[in-house]
Order: structure tokens, then sequence, then C-alpha cells
């Protein structure tokens, strides 16, 4: 008898079996012209639909069969003894089990496109998880169809002894059979489906040769391999050169019941029941060949279920049986030593062997074919931008045969290493991500509970998804750790690629409904019954007319929202009645892309409304949910400043030209980001703040929408000359300018409308100080210096004002300097002018007013980054709220950024 040498190392996978070219995506436009020739001439290529057996069953059968069934079904029992094979064969088809139920819900969810594993990912998951995982079955394929090419050459070596071995010679022999795969693949998918068939009747046909030979066979020895007696020199151990066919025999079967794990002979490393169940872990995979070839089945939803389950429960008990009648017939030593023993004990020999060809030459057919058509898959959905747009090609006949090219070239790389054993590892565990996300697809659909996933088939919960889950998990790492944690690292490096780089899709992310089912369960559980004031943060409603002119207080406010709740509010006027539509549907992606490009974390509430004043009202009553409610309303402020338009403003952008024409032409030529009405000109008046529209706002109204809010226990901020606030140029001043580049943030925490009140105690006065100190705690603003002015009169103890005021900002754990500030000369100046009016004692001064402001700028020296100022209530006569807003226009003329700030809760205390 011949030397022979080990048809296969002992780690195999599993094959991909795809038939046809994916059609593009749904909803996706295909790439040729309707009624065009190649449309046409697709049209005609296009094969019958397949019916379960032909488009699951058979293609399932083969990829779980693959060359496992014939050469390791031996190798199993013989190391591991009949009892722990069963074991491991339970085990593992529970766990093939668990992802066939998820596959077989999902598959059942809607119509199934082309692309098998792939699409279900993408399509349940977003693009994210799909393009990484597809990438990875991507890869699983090219590594399968180089791990079967490898193992048909040691087959055609050990075959026919006559030719010449070795690495150079096995390489040139794989080559050889990739090329054949690729002439095959360039011709079109249709020539393997139509084979498929004759090789399952093969299969099937060799199979009944085997089990028919375990009766038919008379008892014999075998010879084992000379590969399987190794000496070492004479020094080594000797093993039997032959071994026992014995037919059944109850001492046989004894004999292998308990394991026995020893050396493998074709590696010379020690087996364990992990190294063993990880080789049988081979022979149970390929569930998603039937998936796989959804865009050719009649009714993908009715097919899969049932063909996959039936080809797992027929592989199953073929495994099984096989196990039992090798376990009665067959020595211990010739399963550890002889893997091919199959073929030795077959009633003609040559009918393994046709078998092992067959099944290997499809299997690397299947997987090259699989591996085009997933990079295809992907290139149609133009996740990786334009470095997949080669892939995108195809012939006349719809064949993609770039992606061919690549796939095989690909293959060809890895025949390189010509290490079955490490190829085989990488492969299974690809094999065992891609399971494990779908079995993640379907738990996630079913904890996100969206009406529309309503799967035909129930058989499954949440419980066997996690399962699944768990069970790929442990399989890859016990396959190998170090293959398995990399695997999920780079796999993890192509979601965040991803993430970053594709476009948006029309899938459907399912992150998002998990956000909003959970968002939903957490906002029902907070409880504004439960609110502490130790916890409170700012949640801030900032009224916005036109976000071109708000760039600066919209990221400024971004600040100081400390993690809290920040909604961007838009009132238009206007009556629905006599609109045909609301107006304000089609404004949400612009006020969204907004939010995007200045990069802050903020919602978006508009409201149609017939004033400002009631338009407010609207949102301060509806926005936020539950306990997530604005508590703070931010206005701009009414004066005479002109907008700047900071949207277009060539020095927020990014283009660079020494033509100062040049940005601006290249800006008008450039479509628009944001579809927001143009600002008003030079003749109008700033007359509504941050928001309304046109001259629709008057004094009257814009401070009785400040009195709305305190009658509403919110906390009301006025912010003036933020028009062409810029952050990064306020925290970054020259150092050549006073103060040698320090940032400086000024608080006045004093009512200066109320010169005869200098409580520093108040809750407006630590509402200044908790919101300066948030603004503080920013890492932008970190290391600004908060300065806080104390206004005191000689008649008072200014150094008893000043430690009393230190202690608090020390029980406070607020860092700042206190600055003493006289302003006797101010007061005398209000006490001069209350002595001609001795009816009104509330009546102000221009004069005291203008002193106040003058006292502020010489005192604040460097100028300050930004201004926190008292704003006190508006007045109960509405009839001087003109009066009461030309006060305040007064009292912050020319400040710079200010804030005037009222606020109506404790939100600071000393308290642990």
């Amino acid at each position: 008898m011949t030397e022979r040498t080990p048809l296969l190392h002992y780690r195999l996978s599993t094959s991909v079996n795809e038939s046809e070219p994916r059609p593009p995506p749904a909803g996706q436009a295909p790439e040729q012209h309707p009624g065009s020739p190649r449309q046409r001439s697709t049209q005609q290529r296009q094969p019958k639909k397949l019916s379960i057996f032909f488009g699951v069953v058979i293609p399932t059968l083969l990829s779980m069969f693959s060359v496992v069934v014939f050469l390791r079904i031996g190798f199993v029992v013989g190391q591991s003894g009949l009892y722990q094979a069963i074991a491991m064969f339970l085990v593992a088809y529970f766990i093939i089990c668990m992802t066939v139920l998820s596959v077989c819900a999902i598959s059942t969810n809607g119509a199934l496109d082309a692309g098998g594993a792939y699409y279900m990912i993408s399509r349940a998951l977003g693009p994210e998880f799909g393009g990484s995982i597809g990438i990875m079955f991507f890869f699983a394929n090219v590594c399968g169809c180089a791990l079967f090419v490898l193992g048909l050459v040691e087959a055609i070596v050990a075959t026919f002894g006559v030719l010449p071995s070795g690495y150079w010679w096995s390489l040139l022999y794989g080559t050889g059979v990739a090329l054949l795969c690729l002439l095959v693949c360039l011709v079109g998918a249709h020539i393997y489906a139509k084979a498929t068939f004759l090789i399952f009747l093969v299969v099937m046909f060799v199979l009944g040769t085997i089990f028919v030979s375990f009766f038919a066979v008379p008892p014999r020895t075998v010879v084992l391999p000379s590969s399987a007696n190794p000496t070492a020199n004479g020094t080594g151990p000797v093993f039997p050169t032959t071994a026992n066919f014995t037919g059944f025999k109850l001492d046989t079967l004894l004999g292998n019941l308990w394991a026995d794990y020893t050396v493998d002979y074709t590696t010379g490393t020690t087996m364990t029941f992990a190294t063993v169940f990880a080789v049988m872990f081979n022979g149970c995979t390929g569930i998603m060949a039937g998936s796989n070839m959804s865009g050719e089945l009649k009714n993908p939803s009715y097919s899969i279920p049932r063909g996959t389950i039936t080809a797992v429960i027929f592989t199953f008990i073929i495994y099984n049986l096989l196990c039992v009648l090798v376990a009665c017939s067959c020595d211990r030593v010739l399963l550890q030593r002889d893997y091919s023993f199959l073929r030795d004990i077959n009633i003609w020999h040559p009918f393994v062997t046709i078998g092992v060809y067959s099944s290997t030459l499809s299997a690397a057919m299947s997987n090259l074919i699989g591996a085009s058509r997933i990079l295809y898959a992907l290139a149609r959905d133009d996740l990786f931008g334009k470095v997949l747009s080669p892939a995108k090609k195809t012939s006349h006949s719809g064949n993609p045969w770039v992606s061919v090219l690549i796939s095989w070239f690909l293959v060809q790389l890895v025949l390189f290493s010509g290490k079955l054993n490490t190829i085989a590892s990488i492969v299974t565990i690809f094999f065992l991500l891609v399971y494990a996300a779908v079995d993640l697809a379907c738990l996630a659909l079913e904890w996100a509970s969206a009406p529309n996933f309503r799967p035909t088939f129930r058989y499954f919960t949440w419980h066997t998804c996690v399962l699944g889950i768990v069970g790929c998990a442990v399989m890859m790492f016990l396959i190998n750790a170090i293959y398995a944690s990399a695997s999920i690292a780079f796999m993890l490096l192509l979601l965040l690629l991803i993430h970053y780089l594709s476009p948006t899709s029309s899938w459907g992310y399912i992150s998002q409904a998990l956000i909003f089912h959970q968002v939903r369960k957490y906002l029902l559980m907070l409880d504004v019954r439960k609110d502490h004031v130790k916890f409170w943060r700012p949640q801030v409603l900032l009224m916005v007319s036109n976000p071109r002119s708000s760039v600066g207080l919209i990221t400024f406010i971004n600040d100081i929202k400390k993690s809290g709740l920040y909604v961007l509010g838009h009132v238009q006027l206007g009556d629905l009645n006599t609109l045909p539509s609301d107006p304000l549907q089609s404004q949400y992606d612009s006020w969204l892309s907004l939010v995007d490009h200045l990069n802050i974390k903020a919602f978006v509430n508009l409201t149609l409304a017939d004033s400002v004043r009631h338009g407010i009202q609207h949102l301060l009553f509806i926005s936020g949910l539950g306990g997530m409610r604005p508590n703070t309303l931010v206005l701009g402020f009414y004066d005479d400043c002109l907008p700047n338009d900071k949207l277009i403003d060539p020095s927020l952008s990014t283009i660079q030209c020494t033509d100062p024409l040049g940005p601006l032409q290249e800006l008008e030529q450039q479509p628009p980001l944001f579809h927001f009405s143009s600002l008003r000109g030079s003749s109008d008046r700033q007359d509504y703040g941050e928001f309304g529209d046109g001259k629709v706002l008057g004094p009257q109204e814009y401070v009785a929408i400040i009195a709305d809010a305190m009658k509403m226990l919110k906390n009301v901020a006025l912010a003036r000359y933020f028009n062409n606030f810029d952050r990064a140029q306020v925290l970054s001043p020259p150092s050549s300018s006073p103060g040698k580049g320090a940032v400086y943030v000024d608080v006045w925490p004093v009512n200066l409308l109320r010169p005869d009140s200098s409580s520093y105690v108040d809750t407006c006065s630590l509402f200044l100080l908790q919101l300066a100190c948030i603004l503080n705690m920013v890492r932008a603003w970190r290391k600004a210096t908060l300065r806080l002015f104390l206004c005191v009169e000689q008649g008072r103890s200014v150094r008893g004002s000043e430690e009393k005021l230190g202690q608090l900002l020390k029980e406070l754990r607020i860092k700042a300097q206190v600055y003493p500030v006289p302003w006797d000369q101010q007061v005398a100046l209000h006490w001069q002018r209350q002595g001609d009016f001795p009816s009104n004692a509330t009546r102000l001064s221009d004069d005291y007013l203008s002193a106040v402001n003058k006292l502020i700028l010489d005192t604040a020296q460097p100028a300050p980054a930004v201004r926190f100022l008292y704003l006190p209530r508006p007045p109960a006569d509405t009839r001087r709220y003109t009066t009461y807003l030309h006060q305040l226009e007064l009292l912050t003329q020319d400040l710079g950024p200010t804030l005037l700030i009222h606020g109506v809760t404790p939100v600071i205390t000393t308290d642990l």
C-alpha cells in the first residue's frame, strides 16, 4: 500500500453558498438605466426562483458537511470517546440552534433581500454593525476558500503519490485550483448553482456507501499512515503500524466509550476536550448558507426557517449515527491514527475520495462566490465610500467580476500561509462573530419592542438570543483566545470607522429604538417629587429668532448647561387655520443640522403662535418630559445692535484663500447648509432680542415675557452683546493684551437698580454665583479667573462684608477673588435725584444708571470675557415696562458680553 499523508489537518470550517449576484438593496436604484441592454440581458439571464429543498436544504447540508463528515468523525470519537462526542454534539447544536432561531425570526419579519447574514444584520442593527460584520463575513469566506483549496491539494497529493510535494509545489497546485474556481466564478455563479444538486447527490451517495460499508465490509486490518508512527531517531515511542476494523462488537464499543486524549499525529500537539470540541464544531457551522440564498428563493420568509431547521436536524442525526457506528466497529488506535480510515473500510475506496474531492471543490467555489457577493453588497451600500467603489462594476450578465477578482487575489495571498490550522481557526472565529451578531440583532429588535417587529416565526425569546450570543462568544475564546480578541477588536475598529465616515443610511438604526425604549423607561422613573437642591442643574430654554446672528450665544449657553437639558426654541408667527400645512416641519432639518454644525448637545423645539409671547408660553409649558423640563429661560436683549451673519462669515469658514473675494465666491457656489431666512438690514432695529420676526415685538411684550417666566417659577437670563462673541478668541487672547492672556469672569451679585439694598445672600445672588461657578467648571473655561465685586458704602464695615462673603464662598466651595467696590458717589446721585421726586421712591435717574455703568467699566480691568449681573423683577405696573427696559439698557451699555440673571428657586447648598 502506498504511503499516505493526512488528507486534511484537524481544523476545518464552513462555506457560504450563494448562487447569483445580489440585487441592489431595497430602495436603491440599479446602476444601469431601466430598459437598457444590460438590464434586459440581466432579466433574461435570471434563473427560476428556488424552492426550499434546492435553495436552502442543499446549500446548508453541503456547508455543514463539507469534508469534516469524511475526515474527522473518527478523530472526535477516538480522542473523546462516544459519551463525550455525543455530549459535544449536543452542546454544539444547542449553540447552533439558538442562532437558527434568531435567523428564522429575522427572516420572517418582512421582505428579505439578497445578501444573507450581511443584509439581515445591516438592516436590523444599522450600517455600523452591518458594515463591520459584513467585512468580517467577507474575510471569513476568503479564508474559507483558501482553507478548502489547500485541503483539496493535500487530498490530490495523497491520492496520487507520484506527484512532487513540498511547500512551493503545494502552493503551485493551490494556485491552479484557485484559478479554476476563478474561471467558474467569472463565467457566472449559475454554473455552480446548476452543479450544486449533482454535488449534493454525490455527497449523499458517498455517505450512503459509508453507512452500507459498516454492515457489508467484513473485519479487516488497516495499515496506518507512516506519519502516524514517529520514532524520533528511535528514541521516541513506537506506535502500531496497523489497526483493526472489527465490525460490530461489544468489546469495541466498550473500549470507545470513554475519553483517551493523545497526541494528534498530524500536528504533534496533545489533544484536550477544548481542542477536540473546536475541531468538531467546524462541522456544525454553515447554518447561514440557506439564508445567503435569500435573493434566489421563491419565498424567503417561508423557505429559510423550514429549510434551515430541516438541514440542522438531518446533519445532527447523521453525525450522531456515524459516531455510534464508528465506536461500535473501529479500534481506538484506528480512530486516533488514521483520519482517512473511512476510505479504507469502504466497499470501494475511490468513493470516499470522490466525496472529498467534490465537497472540497464545492466548498472552495462556494466561499469564493460568497466572498465576491458580500464585497459587491458592501460596495453597493457605499459604507466605505470610494474605497470599494470599483467593486460595484458588473459584466453584461450582471456578474460582479471586479469583486470576484479582488476576492480571488486575497485568497491567493492567504494561500501563501500554507497553514490550515491557523486559517481554520480564523475562519471559525469569523463565522462565530457573524452568528453572534445575528443573535444580537434579534435580541435588540426584541428588546426595542418596535411595533414593526412582528416575525411570523415565534419560537424564540430574548433568552434564546442571549444563549446564542454567550455560546458563540465562549466557542470563539475556546478555539483561540488571541484570535478571538483580535477579531473583536478589529470589528470594533471597523464599527467606529463606519460610524464616523459613512453617510447616513435610510435603513433605520436599532440603537435609536433601544435608546427610545430606555429613555422612556428612565423618564418615568425620574420623579420630580424627589428633586433635591444638591443635584440641581440648569435646564435651559434659549429662544432664538434667527440662528445666523446667534451662534455666539448658542455656543455660550451650551457651556453653562452642566450636562442639563438644553433646548433651542423658536417662535414662528402664523395661524395654522389659514395655512395649507405646518410650515415648521420643513425647518427641523436645518435646525438639527445647525446643532450638528455647532457641535452642541441641544434639542430643538419649534412652535407656531399668533404672538411671540404666546409662543414662548407654549414652549415653557410643553418643552421637556417628566423631570426633564426647562427651569431657565434665556432671551436675547432688546437693543439697537445690528446682527451679524456668523453662518457665512468667511472668518468662520474653513476655506483658506489669499484672494479676499475668493471665500465669498466659493461660499456662493456651495449649496446652503441651512435654510434660515436672511438677516434684516441696517435700517431696522433689533427690537425683539434673539427671537420674534421683524418688528412684531415691542418693549411692552418683551418685558411681559420676562414677567410671565417669573410667574411660572422659571429663572430668567437676558443676554446682551453676544452677537460677536467667539469663545475661541475670548479664551485665547493675545499675550500682548492687558492681563497677559488672563481670562476673567465677573460677577456683580447685588441689585444695582436698588441701591438701598446690598444683600449678597438672597436667592438671586446665589443663583448668579452658581451659574458663574458652573461656567468655571467647564473644561474650556477652567483657567478663567472668577472675580466677585462687592459694592460697599462708607457707613458700613467693608472688612466685615468682605470676610462674610469670603466665608460664604468657602462654604459653597467656590473659588473666586473678592474685590470691594466703593460706590458712595453713585448712591449719592440716586438719593440726590430722589429728593426731587419724593413721591416716587423707586424712580432711578439716568445719571445714576450711567454712573453705575461707568463704575462697572472702570473697576473691572482688564475687561472680562463675560459679566454676570443681577436682574431685578419687572415692575408690577405694566405701564412702567418701557422704563424698566430703558434702565436695563443704560445699566449694561457697552459692557461687552453680559448676562442679566434673575433666579427664583434655591439652587445651592452648603450641606453634604
